[in-house]
């Protein structure tokens, strides 16, 4: 099994912790050490799989303190991914950080008249799903995808659809989880997408990026309580 495997296996366990033992935010986790033993892995593979943990925004390290719960995942996740596939479809996050920032930069530079219309045309469609009681991660893709598109480098797209399924599974759980809470978490859904539109509309290609990242960002929030 690879390292890579045995991180993914840690981070599952750490994050089964945190849900079984109902650990609330601001609990600290068991040691590195501790957490070793428990699980009969080596501290450098525990720390790998802490530090994602930070990074996707679940832990928090603290100097000579160890780790601490940051945000709990919600609920609602077991319902659209298994628990195994916590690590790789969070970790999507990273990836499309980088790559759909700079999609949506490029968009904004290279996008054609007919490409803004289909972008443009997967808002409304995205903005009219989300605001009834019908799924909208579909169109959510869509939306997403056509940014990539219009970036006229084929690459990205490969790259892009190449994490449809992880992508899918996040869609999913974000519009449900963000269904569950007061009706202005989908306005801001929305307004996170409008800004990127406007961006791309606009021809700023920083601001475009930006509004991206900050979408992606809060996306990955919604998941968390």
């Amino acid at each position: 099994m690879t390292e890579l495997r045995l991180a993914d296996r840690a981070y599952t366990a750490i994050v089964r912790i945190i849900t079984d033992d109902k650990l609330a935010v601001g609990d600290r986790l068991p040691s590195e050490a501790q957490l070793a033993t428990m699980f009969s892995m080596s501290r450098t593979i525990v720390r790998e799989a802490l530090a994602r943990l930070a990074s996707d925004g679940i832990t928090q390290a603290r100097r000579g303190a160890g780790s601490y719960v940051k945000r709990r995942p919600s609920e609602r996740l077991g319902t659209h991914m298994p628990m195994d596939a916590l690590a790789t479809t969070l970790g999507t996050y990273e990836v499309r950080f980088v790559l759909e920032a700079e999609a949506a930069r490029l968009a904004a530079l290279r996008r054609s008249h007919h490409q803004l219309e289909a972008i443009e045309r997967a808002l409304e469609a995205l903005r009219g799903a989300l605001l009834s009681n019908a799924p909208a991660h579909d169109e959510d893709w869509i939306l997403h995808r056509t940014i990539v598109e219009a970036t006229a480098n084929a690459a990205f797209l490969l790259v892009f659809d190449h994490l449809h399924e992880e992508v899918m599974r996040i869609l999913r759980a974000g519009v449900d989880i963000s269904r569950s809470r007061p009706p202005e978490v989908i306005g801001a859904m929305m307004e996170e997408h409008d800004a990127i539109v406007e961006a791309i509309r606009a021809e700023d290609a920083d601001g475009a990026a930006l509004a991206m990242r900050w979408h992606l960002s809060q996306g990955r929030k919604r998941l968390m309580p």
